[in-house]
């Protein structure tokens, strides 16, 4: 079975909040019948480790406990499981580290943890970063988040991302079995014959792979087409670019209307790179 994916790394805490993560990680895996590479991320330094050993301590059993949940699943599933604890102060660069050192063709991570005093955040700053730095595709996977089974949509326009959010999307639709919808949105009803075009020559781009496809162009604010998109076509997987966008705040890397996205919906959003 030739999956769009084939070295499947998921980043968890093992906490409520990765439960939709971790269900879609292990699903995958398992349909697929490929084995499943697991991070998980333990904030330390030498001087934590120094001044405060016993929560160090403390720190280690929790992730060990946590490790040993995760493999009962995937015992109980018959996934093979590959864990990696990982040490460092950025769980972030633990996470893109292992996915490069893995050499990953996806992370599957939450979409939000616990809400610190950055509440307003749609996404984690953790999930953001990882996102941003990933040198694969990410998939962001709300807490209730499930596998996708009703249908796909990849959201185009003229940047570089296209192309391989269109190849990636279509890969998947044509693994499920299920129609893919080529968005592209004009943000005024001048650019609406341009957003035709782009659409046309995207959705051109899947003919002869065996997948139903149709394509969509609506006018307005990205992320609010983006999403009334998925509502509308019943699509439960998006698939969106990679942004270089920054924040002052905490350093968002996935793009404003991106975060929009990923923060609103709940579904499942896959963030591929150019």
């Amino acid at each position: 079975m030739n999956h769009p994916f084939e070295r499947i790394l998921l980043a968890t805490e093992h906490t409520e909040f990765d439960s939709g993560s971790e269900r879609v990680a292990f699903e995958m895996a398992q349909r697929c019948r490929l084995p499943l590479m697991v991070v998980l991320p333990v904030v330390s330094n030498p001087e934590f480790e120094i001044t405060a050993p016993q929560l160090a301590a403390r720190n280690d059993r929790e992730a060990a406990s946590k490790a040993d949940a995760l493999r009962n699943t995937a015992m109980q599933l018959g996934v093979q499981l590959e864990i990696h604890v990982r040490h460092g102060e950025e769980k972030y660069l633990e996470i893109v580290n292992e996915a490069k050192e893995k050499q990953a063709d996806l992370i599957i991570t939450r979409r939000r943890g616990k809400r610190s005093f950055l509440a307003k955040l749609l996404v984690g700053e953790m999930v953001s970063k990882v996102a941003g730095h990933a040198p694969c595709s990410v998939l962001l996977v709300p807490r209730n988040g499930n596998m996708w089974s009703n249908g796909v949509l990849a959201t185009v326009d003229d940047s570089e991302y296209s192309p391989r959010i269109t190849s990636t999307a279509a890969a998947i639709a044509k693994e499920y079995a299920l129609p893919l919808t080529i968005l592209s949105v004009a943000e005024t009803t001048a650019l609406h014959e341009k957003a035709e075009a782009v659409a046309s020559r995207y959705a051109g781009t899947v003919t002869g792979l065996n997948v139903v496809v149709r394509q969509l162009v609506l006018t307005g604010r990205p992320h609010e087409q983006i999403l009334a998109a998925s509502q509308s076509v019943g699509a439960d997987l998006i698939v969106v670019g990679q942004r270089g966008e920054s924040n002052a705040v905490v350093r968002m890397l996935l793009g404003s209307t991106m975060q929009k996205v990923v923060g609103m919906t709940d579904q499942p959003v896959l963030v591929v790179p150019a």
